[in-house]
Formats: structure tokens, sequence, C-alpha cells
């Protein structure tokens, strides 16, 4: 054999060189054909794989979009009627408690004089006053029970200024007359400044009320006087089977409906539906979901709309699942959470429309993806057809080992990309560059096309996935209630400038954004200052809604004139009458007779309290103590008392004080207490809960706040 050009005349070199020679034409068509077809199939499988990632992705930010729809908007719609029940559970404790205070007056009449009520004042317009009106016909000297009922004006007065829910409370007599405490003094006068008179027999709290013979709630009614939206919750008060009075409280419709109000910019709906299916309020003012007045409202368990009609019927009865609903012609998603203090139900629904926005967008931004990836590949292809020529005239010139090298370069990243681009489906959608597929040439353009494409797809719906869970949070919720209890405890200082017998400051720092622990202080006439520490079990909303009810009840009580024991005794009925969830709170109250520094006090299982004498130290007094509030029905309280001298300080705080823990597992203590105290004893009220809480932050350091920190301090001056 001969060489020439180091090829092998007449050896097998040159036989494969005469077969690929003989063959190549049909080698090349056959290579032409071939990348034709794969071309064609890969366009397939891409055309096939973009459309079932596009209904992957579509169906993934569905589901994702509605779990994180249903987390959110169910937990809100809860929220939201706790929220709303708190504020109807007020109303109905508060009507109660005037209800029982109106059977004693008159069931006990020899234990009252009669005490006179005047008429509206239009001076007093702005003000909390007790005022008096009665019907056209009704001659006042000869209303049996008027002069009676005028011994409520103290406890509705007491009631309507440390209430942030009620806008008025009355007491109304079966003779025609009504005696209630408001600031609308100047709503009541005609043009000719006349008291107008008031049909009090006629309207629909009174009406109920004694039809129901119990606690009565009415519908959305407008204002007699100032034709304001509002509802009503009344009782009537017997005496001896005979009906002598009603007593009730109003709530203002925006009162309410305030909280609901930022729901309509969003595009949501957020409603009240009462137990007849009608609408109390709502955050739309039109459509099947517009708020009337109840002789205009409709019952909606009735309505034309099937869908609506058994969304209602059902929200009244238990906790709806996130539901789809078609509402004026548009679709939404609604849920709904009943209100246990009025049989009531909240119902919140949001536009499916809003919600399907991040998956158009999605799919709006892989089409234009897909669109240019396929127009990439597109100006591939034609530049691999040029290629693919001059490939063709070089494979008959540079023989058979180029053409089955470049055949093969060809055909094998394609094959590879079409088996991978078939197997992509559901969440797996990760087409990654693999050394295949890098071949310098078109193949390599278009494979790492593919692979941005699905990086990028990847990030969106991680990217989409983010953004509709941050846009389903809360936070708002959480704002409002800390708002409400800080409100609702006493926080401007000094709480008496004109009483200089004594000096007294308090705070709360909540562990989380509620707390559950409370302290209250109040006149309860010239010469005795009621002074409330409690501490709730439990943490967050559910703790907070406990703390605002015990609040109530125990400065209400406590405001009545009843002792320490007593008013322990009186709360820790109301509290386990509808304790379902088990809670209790432990609180320490004392009532301090100014004059003489005597205090007298009970304990429901609160810590001890800490004395300090005018020429001494901060010392712990061990009192006697009482199980805690709501732990059991039927529990007395022993009462005791100790002197607090001039120029003497006592201290009160919750657990979270003496709890307090550092980062190594230390408590502060009632002895690093005393010491805070005694680090500077005759220091004002103010400047000692300042000490205390420095101390505590020093002890503590970095570690986290576990418990509520509540501190109250007085000092007799």
């Amino acid at each position: 054999m001969k060489k020439l050009f180091r090829l092998k005349l007449g050896g097998l070199q040159q036989k494969i060189l005469n077969l690929v020679l003989v063959f190549v034409l049909a080698i090349v068509v056959a290579f032409i054909v071939t990348s034709i077809y794969l071309s064609k199939n890969l366009t397939k499988v891409v055309e096939d794989s973009a459309d079932k990632q596009k209904s992957s992705m579509t169906r993934i930010s569905d589901d994702t979009v509605s779990s994180v729809l249903e987390l959110s908007l169910t937990k809100s719609n809860k929220m939201e009627a706790d929220i709303a029940n708190g504020i109807f559970t007020v109303a109905k404790g508060d009507v109660q408690t005037l209800q029982e205070y109106a059977e004693y007056i008159f069931t006990h009449p020899e234990q009252f004089s009669d005490k006179a009520v005047s008429y509206p004042k239009k001076e007093n317009d702005g003000k909390p006053s007790v005022q008096l009106q009665h019907e056209e016909t009704v001659d006042t000297a000869n209303d049996r029970y008027l002069g009676l009922a005028g011994n409520m004006s103290e406890i509705m007065l007491s009631m309507y200024k440390n209430s942030s829910v009620l806008n008025s409370c009355f007491i109304a007599t079966t003779d025609g007359s009504i005696i209630y405490v408001d600031d609308r003094s100047g709503a009541y006068f005609d043009d000719n400044g006349s008291v107008v008179p008031f049909d009090t027999r006629n309207r629909p709290w009174y009406t109920g009320a004694v039809e129901k013979k119990g606690l009565y709630f009415t519908g959305v009614e407008l204002d007699a006087s100032t034709d304001i939206p509002g509802l009503v919750c009344s009782a009537p008060v017997y005496v001896d089977g005979e009906l002598v009075a009603v007593v009730g409280a109003d709530i203002f419709l925006y009162q309410i409906s305030d909280f609901m109000k930022d729901s309509a910019k969003s595009g949501s709906i957020n409603c009240i539906i009462n137990e007849n299916g009608e609408l109390i309020f709502s955050s739309i003012d039109e459509g099947s979901f517009k708020t009337s007045t109840s002789d205009k409202a409709v019952d909606l368990r009735e309505h034309e709309n099937k869908e609506i009609s058994a969304f209602v019927t059902k929200a009244l009865k238990e906790n709806t699942d996130l539901t789809s609903l078609t509402i004026q012609d548009k679709e939404y998603y609604v849920c709904a959470t009943p209100m246990d203090s009025v049989g009531w139900t909240v119902v919140s629904a949001v536009d499916k429309e809003m919600t399907d926005a991040p998956t158009k967008a999605l799919i709006s931004a892989y089409e234009k993806i897909n669109d240019d990836a396929q127009e990439d590949y597109r100006k591939s292809t034609n530049r691999s057809k040029n290629i693919l020529l001059i490939i063709t005239v070089a494979l008959l010139i540079l023989a058979s080992a180029a053409a089955l090298t470049l055949a093969r370069a060809i055909v094998k990243p394609v094959e590879r990309m079409t088996a991978r681009m078939s197997e992509l489906k559901d969440s797996d959608l990760a087409f990654v560059m693999e050394d295949t597929y890098r071949t310098g040439d078109e193949i390599e353009v278009l494979a790492e096309s593919f692979a941005d494409l699905s990086q990028r797809t990847r990030d969106y719906i991680v990217q989409i996935t983010k953004i509709t869970a941050e846009k389903e949070r809360i936070g708002a919720e959480l704002e409002l209630a800390t708002k409400i209890q800080a409100d609702m405890l006493p926080n401007i200082y000094p709480a008496f400038p004109e009483r200089e017998e004594f000096d007294i400051y308090a705070t709360m720092t909540p562990a989380k954004e509620v707390g559950g622990d409370f302290y209250d202080f109040f006149l309860i006439d010239d010469d005795h200052l009621g002074l409330v520490m409690a501490d709730v079990s439990g943490k967050g909303i559910p703790a907070a809604l406990f703390m605002m009810m015990s609040k109530i009840l125990v400065s209400n009580y406590a405001m009545m004139g009843a002792s320490p024991a007593k008013v322990l005794e009186q709360v820790n009925t109301q509290i386990c009458k509808n304790n379902e969830e088990e809670m209790f709170v432990t609180v320490w109250f004392g009532v301090l007779e100014i004059s003489t520094g005597k205090v007298t006090a009970a304990n429901a299982g609160h810590e001890y309290p800490i004395v300090k004498k005018a020429d001494g130290e901060f010392e712990l007094f061990k009192d006697k103590h009482g199980f805690v509030i709501g732990g059991m029905e039927g529990m007395r309280y022993k009462e005791y008392e100790f002197t607090l001298e001039k120029g003497g300080t006592l201290f009160l705080y919750t657990d979270g004080v003496a709890e307090a823990t550092n980062a190594s597992n230390e408590l502060f203590g009632t002895a690093r207490m005393l010491e805070a105290l005694n680090a500077e004893p005759e220091a004002a009220p103010n400047e000692l809960l300042g000490n205390m809480k420095k101390a505590i932050d020093l002890f503590v350091g970095e570690a986290p706040q576990f418990d509520d920190l509540t501190m109250l301090s007085v000092k007799l001056i």
C-alpha cells in the first residue's frame, strides 16, 4: 500500500473514503432530511412543552393564590368577627348590668329616695349629661316609676364615660318617660327652642324587648333625634312579674363599620348579617349587599340568587370555607364567621378578578418570553441552514470522517435536547445546560435559550408566590387591636391634676402586639380611689379581648360602691357564665381612702403588693390570696386592710416583672425588685417605674421578652 498525503491508498482508510464518497450524497441528503425532521420534531416538542409549562404555571399559581387567599381571608374574617363580637359583647354586658341594677332599685324602693332629672339643656351640647324626655301626652308628675328611675343616673353616666362603644344609655318607664345619658343635648329642641316629645313606648327597642322578655338587639334604625343610623341593645325590667321599665344602650352604625371601610378600596366586601338574614353593616353602598334600615331590609336567605341564599343560610349556622359566589354579576371568593354574642355572622368577599390578576400577569410574561425564545430559535434555524449548506460542500471534500463527526455533533445534542424537553412536566420545569449541548453552534444557543426560559419561569413562580403572600398579610388588624387595647387603659398624666393629696403613675409593655395584662385606677368618689392590677392567662388577641371584658366588669361593679371582695365575686360570677375557653385572670383590687390612707383590698391569685412606709423601705405585703377570676363559679374572697402613710408608696405589678428572664435563664425575682425600688425610695411614681424598667432591661439584656410588664405606683403626699 502506498501513502498519499497520509492516506493509505488501497487500505482501510481509502475503502472508508471510497465508501463515504459513494454514499456521501445519500448521507448528506439523509442528514438534511433528518435535520429537517428533528427540527420539526423539536419545534413541536417546544410548542407542546410551552403549553405544558403554561398549563402547569397556571395551575401552580392558581393553587398558590388560592391557598394563600384561603388562609389570609378566613383568618382576617375571623379577626373581624372577633372584634365585632367584642363590641357587641361589651354592649350586651353593659345593658345586662343596667338591667340588674334597675331590678335591684325597683325591688328595694325603701333603700332609695326619688331623684329628679332635668330636661336637656342646650349649653350641655358636647358634654355627657343625664336628661329627661317623655311622650307628648305624659305628665311626669303621674309617672309611678320616674323618681326611682332617677337613681340610675350615676351608673349610666359612669358607664357612658368609660365606654368606647356606647353612644348613649337609658332607662324608659312604662308610663312613657325616658332618662338617658349622651352628649347630644342640642339635638332635642325644635325650631321654637322647646324640648321635642319622645315617643318612647313605640320605639322598636322598647316593643322588641317587651315582646322577647329578655335581651334584644334591634335592626338598623335611624336615631329619633339625629337620624344617625345605628342599633340598640335593650332589656326589660320586671318586679314580681310586672314590667316597670326598659333599659338599653345605643351603638351607632359608623362605630362598627369604620373598621370595614378600607376593604372597599381594595375591591373586597365586608358585611354583617343578623339572625334574620338582614344586612346590618356593609362596606358597599349598592346592589344586593347594600345596608338598609330594618323596615326596608330583606332576608338574604330568600334572595332570588340561590347561591347567595344557600350561603347566607349556612353562614348563620357555622364557619364557612372559602367559596366562590356570584355577586352583582362578578365572581367573588367569600367566607363567613358567626358571632356568638348576638347570633349574627361576618361575611368577607374578595373580587376573583383581582386574585386572578397575578396569574394573568405571569402567563403574559411567560408568553412574551416564549415568543422571544421562538424568535431566537427561528433565527438560529436560518443560520443553521446556511451553515448546513457549507457543511454539505465540506463533507463532499473532507470525506467521511468529517461528515460522520459533524453529523454526530449535530444529531446527538438535538436528540438529547428533545428527550429532555419531553420529560418536562408538572413542577419539574428545570432545563439546564449540559456538556452535550455545548456544541458552539445554534444548538448551544437554543439550549441556552431554553435554560434561560426555564430559569426565568421558575423565578417568576417564586416571585409571584412571595408577592401574593405578602399582599395578604393581616398586620392592619393587629395594629387596630393594639390601639384599642392602649386606649382602654388610663394613659394621660397627671391623671388627676386637681388632686394634690396623691401622685399616681402606671405603665404596660406587652410581650406581643397586644397583651393580657391590664391596670386601672379611678375615683369612686371624692375620697376613694380604686386601684386595679390584673394578669389574663395567655397572650395575643384572645387575651386582649378577655382583658377588656374583665377591666370593664371590675370598674363597673366598683363604681356601684361594692366592697373589693364583693366586686371580685360579682366579676367572677359574670366571667364564669360564658367562659367556654376556660381563660382566667388574676386580680388585685383595692380602694384607697385618700383622707386617711386606709387601703381595703382583696386578692384573686395575684402577686403580693409592695408597700413603703413614710420613713421606711419597700417591703412585700404578703396578703391573703383567693382563687383566680374565671376559674370556678361561686368563689368567695376575703378582704384585708392596711394603712398607707403620708409619704408612703404602694407598688403593684404583674408576674412579668418578677419573672423577667435573662440569657442565662435566671429570673429577675422579688429580691432584685425590692433592690431596684429601694435604690431611690423617695422617687415619684413615674420615676420609680422608670427605675424599675431600667433595672429589668439591664438584667435581661438581649434576651427576648416573654411576658407583659405592667406596673402601677401611688404615693400619698
